[in-house]
């Protein structure tokens, strides 16, 4: 006698049943408080979402950077520069 897929999934059911039965409402209310947080999270999401691309077509206003200390710039020390020759014959 060989098993099929129907066979095997009413044995794992009567299994559930004879040996987790008294565990099966709590985990029923776990996942069904489990999948509440998540759709919530989605939904929260989806406002952040539509929010941000509402705030990224507004213009923004330019801030005006000074670069220190960059390498390219010699120091006050002899000329000296923290970059090192590209070209030494």
């Amino acid at each position: 006698m060989r098993l099929e897929g129907w066979h095997l999934i009413i044995i794992i059911v009567l299994a559930l049943v004879l040996f987790a039965a008294p565990k099966l409402p709590s985990m029923a209310r776990s996942i069904g408080q489990s999948m509440r947080i998540f759709k919530s999270e989605v939904r929260e999401m989806k406002k952040d979402g539509s929010s941000e691309t509402k705030d990224s077509q507004e213009p923004s206003d330019a801030v005006e950077g000074k670069v220190v200390g960059h390498p390219d710039v010699k120091a006050q020390n002899n000329g000296e520069t923290d970059v090192p020759p590209a070209n030494r014959v």
